[in-house]
């Protein structure tokens, strides 16, 4: 799709988690609840803003459970499929179910473990040509007894193993898709002892070192950790934003690129509050309802809206939309929902998928039914002015 990331994301959720002994009987651990949702929920919100074109969760244990909260849905416009293995694959195995589903290159994380890192910044690092897979490194402080995950040092950019080095595997890659060549079908295989550690011995993986929280939920103690201080990282106010009118000219039913005129002061504005709060667009499409364009007219048009923002380094945490009319909807769209402003579905979908700190949330939007919405919710909301830097620059300090 034009405007996006020719990347899909996988996140491998396959693992038993025999660890965790009870914990893990009735559900597989990804699903395990952390401040009142999946632990997946939370690693899904913090990588699904990079407008990638696809994600893939594969699956094992347990995985309808999986597959019944995420496949076919669409989170902040990108499409979710989870793959089962119909047997115990490995973290490699796995990814031999990927061969004739998979275009694109990926991002692939584990999906037990949570690193507070700029995926930005791995997909953009540049290595060398004879390598396949990038990834990063961390200190090892709280995992000494995992030997996948020991002794990985960096030299020149190129990932060796080192027997003086306390680097370990954060378990996040950039993986060129030719590796799933090399990967046989249906066959147990362990990524990171089998091909992972061959790849390294030739030295055709690269990479670097990030400091940022890392946790993973694999063992009590640290799911107990992780149940005391993900929170601290994940925690934040938000920004919700009506769209046509705030970010954008609003020149009726915008469905087309060429047709979206960017308002003063939006890129700014955005890239400034994206430091400190979840970026939300949350806006009425009714146009899709009334027939003058179809939902894949809106999706093609955000994507090419986030390719934008991208080369601004800015990233919209997710994308709310209501395509419902009460009255001039056609067909299925011709409802009376709860979610077309001023009613408050939308909103109350993103506070619970995210753990938001409404007391210094705020809404900017540019009609009676954008305040009347916040009202409700008892968010803090705010008129769109001229320029949208200066305003949440003078928000920011008024709210303080």
């Amino acid at each position: 799709m034009k405007g996006k990331l020719n990347l899909d994301l996988v996140i491998l959720c396959g693992g038993k988690g025999s660890r965790l002994g009870v914990l893990t009987r009735k559900i597989p651990k990804p699903m395990i609840k952390i401040l009142k949702q999946p632990f997946l929920q939370h690693l899904i919100n913090f990588y699904k803003k990079n407008n990638f074109q696809n994600i893939y969760l594969l699956a094992g244990y347990k995985g309808y459970q999986i597959k019944k909260k995420f496949h076919n849905s669409k989170q902040n416009l990108t499409p979710i499929k989870c793959i089962i293995e119909k047997k115990p694959l490995g973290t490699g195995g796995a990814l031999s179910l990927l061969k004739n589903k998979i275009k694109n290159d990926f991002v692939l994380v584990n999906g037990d473990s949570f690193f507070n890192t700029n995926i930005n910044r791995l997909i953009n690092f540049k290595f060398p040509d004879k390598c396949n897979i990038k990834m990063i490194l961390l200190e090892n402080k709280n995992y000494k007894t995992n030997k996948t995950l020991k002794g990985l040092s960096i030299r020149n950019k190129i990932i060796c193993f080192s027997r003086k080095s306390n680097l370990m595997n954060s378990g996040i890659y950039f993986v060129r898709k030719e590796i799933l060549k090399k990967i046989k079908n249906n066959e147990q295989t362990s990524f990171e002892n089998d091909i992972l550690e061959n790849q390294i011995k030739k030295g055709f993986v690269s990479g670097y070192k990030d400091d940022n929280f890392f946790i993973d939920i694999g063992i009590k103690k640290q799911l107990n950790y992780a149940k005391k201080n993900l929170g601290k990282i994940i925690r934040k106010p938000a920004v919700f934003l009506d769209r046509d009118g705030v970010i954008n000219k609003d020149n009726g039913y915008v469905y087309r690129y060429n047709k979206f005129f960017w308002l003063d002061g939006t890129f700014d504005a955005l890239r400034h509050l994206q430091k400190n709060f979840y970026l939300f667009i949350v806006t009425n499409q009714s146009g899709i309802g009334r027939g003058y364009y179809s939902i894949e007219d809106f999706i093609k048009l955000h994507a090419q809206i986030n390719h934008k923002l991208q080369k601004e380094q800015i990233f919209i945490n997710d994308v709310e939309f209501c395509p419902h009319h009460p009255d001039n909807g056609r067909g299925k769209y011709k409802i009376n929902c709860k979610c077309r402003k001023p009613k408050v579905g939308m909103i109350k979908n993103l506070i619970k998928k995210f753990n938001i700190d409404l007391k210094r949330s705020f809404f900017i939007g540019d009609k009676s039914s954008d305040m009347l919405a916040s009202k409700r919710l008892n968010i803090k909301f705010f008129y769109r002015e001229n320029n949208l830097y200066r305003q949440v620059l003078k928000i920011e300090r008024d709210l303080n």
